[in-house]
């Protein structure tokens, strides 16, 4: 008689508990079942607001991260069979192949970039076509999707413009989806005007990155300081001196090298300039695909190092600052102690900085606290809620960088819980 009483009362407590879930739900799984053309916001929605518990905040994860796969589908599935990605009035070409197994967490994906820039279509699709197998003979004792993209324009900066970061949102979800790549196993690389846009890409768009390389490339104004978490890896020939590559490479280590000195949790590296080797290296730089491949992203690292390029973002890492607000070079440097329940900023250059929260960073059903440079700003509770998720999956499609709490700095001086609009 006391076993069944004991089953009963979990059987009923099981009962409760899922229902409360249903409850919180119910109305998202509603919302989303009306065509998207038609939605209303869902910040008009009540329970877009309402506080949830964390295993609720997960199943809206679930819900929402379900609902971006299929609009990405329907949006991009015939231009990702096709190989042809569009974004706006550019296109991108693509070609991609499997090598080795597929691992239990998921395929690695490395994103390269060709080299050419300002020349005849012509010379750049050439250059486009090389890239395809370039790296063959490194990748056949490799695991990974290899994908060579083909720059949208024929321009000298062909890698460098803003359309570049959203085709690359677009194609990591979509290797995701369709190939079952591990996000936190994405790879950039490129050579020569791919290994400039490497120079570029890696640091702006780092919180997407495992890992990133530059072959015989060219730095411009590229800054180093967002490579925090992501480890970079420059390969230049030594009489590769046109634009003084070889030097700008030298300059990097010491670059590189500083950070991690000052830093050594971060900024991990490898310089390599080959003797003797021009433009060209002969694949000496082929060493950098399995040195990438031995990391693997951390998207949530408890310290963030963020300076906004040319090209510049709302959202980084866990960071996130109004579009109204981005500043070009402005930096915003925070960290969190899982231990001490705690956000501290060190270094913030907008009126308004969002703090997004989600459980694998800190105890969100206790007390969190804010510091501003060591000084407490805050102490208090913050909710989860769907708009929090909302926001964050959307942005990126990763479910990794996802958050269902956020809270707002205001002059450093003043926290209060973010309110997103949609």
């Amino acid at each position: 008689m006391r076993n069944t009483i004991s089953g009963l009362l979990i059987f009923t407590l099981f009962l409760a508990f899922t229902s409360e879930i249903h409850a919180q739900t119910k109305q998202l799984e509603e919302w989303l079942a009306i065509k998207r053309s038609i939605r209303p916001k869902l910040s008009k929605q009540a329970f877009a607001n309402e506080s949830l518990n964390k295993k609720q905040a997960k199943k809206v994860v679930e819900l929402l991260g379900r609902d971006q796969k299929f609009k990405m589908i329907q949006t991009y599935g015939e231009q990702w069979q096709g190989r042809e990605i569009r974004y706006g009035e550019y296109k991108m070409p693509f070609f991609y192949k499997i090598w080795g197994e597929e691992p239990e967490d998921g395929r690695s994906l490395f994103l390269s970039m060709h080299g050419g820039g300002g020349a005849p279509t012509a010379v750049n699709d050439k250059q486009y076509e090389n890239q395809k197998k370039l790296y063959d003979a490194t990748m056949k004792d490799m695991e990974g999707v290899y994908l060579a993209m083909r720059a949208p324009t024929d321009t000298w900066n062909l890698w460098h413009q803003s359309h570049i970061d959203e085709f690359i949102n677009i194609i990591i979800q979509l290797a995701v989806i369709y190939e079952n790549v591990n996000p936190n196993k994405v790879y950039v690389l490129g050579y020569s005007a791919g290994g400039d846009g490497a120079f570029q890409l890696a640091p702006r768009l780092a919180d997407r990155w495992a890992a990133a390389s530059m072959m015989a490339g060219h730095p411009g104004d590229a800054s180093a300081l967002n490579l925090r978490n992501t480890p970079f890896s420059v390969q230049v020939g030594e009489l590769d001196s046109f634009y003084r590559r070889n030097e700008h490479a030298a300059e990097w280590e010491l670059i590189l090298k500083n950070l991690h000195t000052k830093d050594p949790a971060g900024y991990e590296y490898i310089v390599k300039i080959p003797k003797g080797k021009g433009h060209w290296m002969q694949l000496e730089d082929a060493v950098a695909l399995p040195w990438m491949q031995q990391f693997t992203r951390n998207p949530i690292p408890k310290k963030v190092v963020w300076r906004q390029d040319d090209v510049m973002h709302s959202q980084f890492y866990w960071l996130e600052v109004p579009e109204s607000m981005m500043k070009k070079s402005g930096e915003v440097v925070a960290e969190f102690n899982a231990e001490a329940n705690e956000i501290n900023i060190l270094e913030n250059y907008s009126e308004e900085l969002i703090v997004r929260l989600n459980d694998e960073m800190l105890n969100l059903d206790k007390p969190v606290t804010v510091k501003f440079n060591g000084t407490q700003i805050f102490k208090g509770t913050v909710d989860r809620n769907v708009q929090n998720v909302w926001k964050s999956l959307t942005y990126k499609g990763d479910a990794n960088l996802t958050f269902s709490a956020s809270l707002t700095i205001v002059n450093n001086e003043k926290v209060i819980n973010t309110k997103y609009q949609d």
